[in-house]
């Protein structure tokens, strides 16, 4: 079953990514009417929100981009920094939004940062337990419901990390869109193509969201599901 699980949502996930890849590979071949580079979306962007201590740099890569709250900074791949088209756009202002929650302090940003260190450990402890357990847990000592309380309990927090990821990243969508609407730097078009990139994003967080809730109901399922 697990396998099974395991391999649905592999084809799920290469599915959404590979959508994901063509919408943005799509919305890179019109050029912004603004003429504004994914560097200079988020300069602007940050500036717009009195945000002055967050860096803009170039990381190599394809679809790398990500915020760093450690170091502050907006770290955006080669097509995204020098991209002047509505995908370029939309990916620069939606990491740009991740600073603009760090520098408001959302509170589901603040929580996400605070498991991260707990959702690591959890991560190296299912591991082994789950190695130790095709031994039946001999390899720790311990009976098999005591195996079944780790497993259930460090993959229960590994979800719970993967659901409050979503709000995180609909909202720094959500700000996105918000900004390259009011601040003018889209068309109509352009940001109906910047909404669209930003939801097949999006969508991949939720696929990962949705396998980690149904392996979690299956561990549950295996440990605990015959007992009395």
């Amino acid at each position: 079953m697990i396998i099974l699980i395991v391999v649905v949502f592999a084809i799920l996930g290469f599915v959404v990514s590979n959508r994901l890849k063509s919408k943005f590979k799509q919305y890179s071949q019109t050029a912004l009417q603004a003429n504004l580079s994914g560097a200079e979306i988020a300069k602007l962007m940050l500036a717009d929100h009195n945000i002055h201590d967050v860096q803009v740099i170039c990381v190599e890569g394809q679809l790398t981009d990500h915020y760093n709250p450690m170091d502050r900074t907006v770290n955006l791949s080669p097509d995204v920094y020098y991209g002047r088209n509505a995908a370029a756009t939309a990916v620069a202002a939606h990491e740009c939004g991740h600073a603009v929650q760090h520098a408001t302090s959302y509170v589901w940003l603040n929580f996400r940062s605070a498991m991260v260190p707990v959702q690591n450990i959890s991560g190296k402890i299912l591991n082994i337990v789950l190695i130790a357990s095709l031994f039946g847990g001999f390899a720790l000592g311990l009976p098999y419901h005591w195996i079944g309380y780790i497993v259930v309990g460090s993959y229960s927090v590994m979800t719970l990390f993967t659901l409050v990821t979503l709000p995180v990243e609909f909202d720094a969508s959500n700000r996105a869109l918000a900004w390259v609407q009011s601040r003018n730097v889209v068309t109509r078009q352009e940001y109906d193509m910047s909404k669209d990139a930003l939801k097949w994003a999006a969508m991949t967080y939720v696929v990962a969201a949705l396998a980690s809730l149904v392996t979690l109901a299956y561990y549950i399922f295996v440990f605990f599901g015959n007992r009395d």
